[in-house]
Protein backbone atom coordinates (compact mmCIF):
# COMPACT_ATOMS: atom_id res chain seq x y z
CA UNK A 1 0.00 0.00 0.00
CA UNK A 2 1.13 3.48 -0.73
CA UNK A 3 0.84 6.28 1.76
CA UNK A 4 -1.28 9.00 0.33
CA UNK A 5 -0.09 12.49 1.31
CA UNK A 6 -3.70 13.49 1.98
CA UNK A 7 -4.34 10.62 4.37
CA UNK A 8 -1.75 11.67 6.95
CA UNK A 9 -2.86 12.59 10.42
CA UNK A 10 -2.38 16.37 10.93
CA UNK A 11 -1.88 15.87 14.68
CA UNK A 12 1.96 15.42 14.60
CA UNK A 13 2.21 18.80 12.87
CA UNK A 14 0.13 20.35 15.65
CA UNK A 15 2.39 18.77 18.29
CA UNK A 16 5.47 20.19 16.57
CA UNK A 17 3.82 23.59 16.41
CA UNK A 18 3.10 23.50 20.15
CA UNK A 19 6.68 22.49 20.98
CA UNK A 20 8.13 25.23 18.78
CA UNK A 21 5.72 27.75 20.30
CA UNK A 22 6.73 26.81 23.86
CA UNK A 23 10.42 27.07 23.02
CA UNK A 24 9.95 30.47 21.37
CA UNK A 25 7.98 31.72 24.36
CA UNK A 26 10.68 30.48 26.76
CA UNK A 27 13.35 32.22 24.66
CA UNK A 28 11.45 35.50 24.72
CA UNK A 29 10.97 35.25 28.49
CA UNK A 30 14.69 34.64 28.89
CA UNK A 31 15.53 37.69 26.80
CA UNK A 32 13.16 39.85 28.84
CA UNK A 33 14.61 38.59 32.12
CA UNK A 34 18.13 39.46 31.04
CA UNK A 35 21.27 37.45 30.98
CA UNK A 36 22.50 35.93 34.20
CA UNK A 37 26.11 36.69 34.92
CA UNK A 38 29.07 34.87 36.33
CA UNK A 39 28.03 35.71 39.89
CA UNK A 40 24.73 33.92 39.43
CA UNK A 41 26.58 30.80 38.23
CA UNK A 42 29.01 30.93 41.14
CA UNK A 43 26.14 31.42 43.56
CA UNK A 44 24.31 28.40 42.16
CA UNK A 45 27.51 26.37 42.31
CA UNK A 46 27.92 27.35 45.97
CA UNK A 47 24.29 26.56 46.76
CA UNK A 48 24.59 23.08 45.28
CA UNK A 49 27.88 22.50 47.09
CA UNK A 50 26.51 23.50 50.47
CA UNK A 51 23.30 21.59 49.86
CA UNK A 52 25.35 18.39 49.57
CA UNK A 53 28.19 19.13 52.00
CA UNK A 54 26.16 20.22 55.01
CA UNK A 55 23.95 17.10 55.38
CA UNK A 56 26.97 14.88 54.69
CA UNK A 57 29.11 16.51 57.41
CA UNK A 58 26.20 16.47 59.84
CA UNK A 59 25.71 12.74 59.14
CA UNK A 60 29.39 12.06 59.81
CA UNK A 61 29.33 14.08 63.06
CA UNK A 62 26.22 12.29 64.31
CA UNK A 63 27.71 8.94 63.25
CA UNK A 64 30.94 9.58 65.16
CA UNK A 65 28.95 10.49 68.24
CA UNK A 66 26.77 7.36 67.94
CA UNK A 67 29.82 5.13 67.37
CA UNK A 68 31.44 6.53 70.54
CA UNK A 69 28.29 6.14 72.66
CA UNK A 70 26.76 2.95 71.24
CA UNK A 71 29.40 0.66 69.70
CA UNK A 72 27.96 -1.97 67.38
CA UNK A 73 28.88 -4.21 64.46
CA UNK A 74 27.73 -1.64 61.93
CA UNK A 75 29.48 1.68 61.51
CA UNK A 76 27.09 4.50 62.28
CA UNK A 77 29.57 6.95 60.76
CA UNK A 78 29.62 5.22 57.39
CA UNK A 79 25.87 4.64 57.37
CA UNK A 80 25.04 8.25 58.20
CA UNK A 81 27.68 9.53 55.77
CA UNK A 82 25.88 7.72 52.96
CA UNK A 83 22.48 8.86 54.19
CA UNK A 84 23.69 12.47 54.46
CA UNK A 85 25.16 12.37 50.95
CA UNK A 86 21.91 10.94 49.59
CA UNK A 87 19.78 13.57 51.34
CA UNK A 88 22.19 16.31 50.23
CA UNK A 89 22.01 15.15 46.63
CA UNK A 90 18.21 15.15 46.72
CA UNK A 91 18.28 18.62 48.26
CA UNK A 92 20.64 19.91 45.54
CA UNK A 93 18.46 18.35 42.84
CA UNK A 94 15.44 20.13 44.31
CA UNK A 95 17.18 23.54 44.23
CA UNK A 96 18.51 23.11 40.70
CA UNK A 97 15.10 21.95 39.48
CA UNK A 98 13.42 24.89 41.22
CA UNK A 99 15.84 27.37 39.64
CA UNK A 100 15.23 25.83 36.21
CA UNK A 101 11.49 26.23 36.72
CA UNK A 102 11.94 29.87 37.78
CA UNK A 103 13.95 30.55 34.64
CA UNK A 104 11.09 29.36 32.49
CA UNK A 105 12.09 25.76 31.98
CA UNK A 106 9.58 22.95 32.01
Amino acid sequence: MRDEPHSRDPRPERDVTEVVGRKAERKLRSRRAGRRGVWFGLGMFGLVGWAVALPTVMGVALGLWLDARFPSRISWTLSLLLLGALLGSLNAWYWVKREGRDEGGE
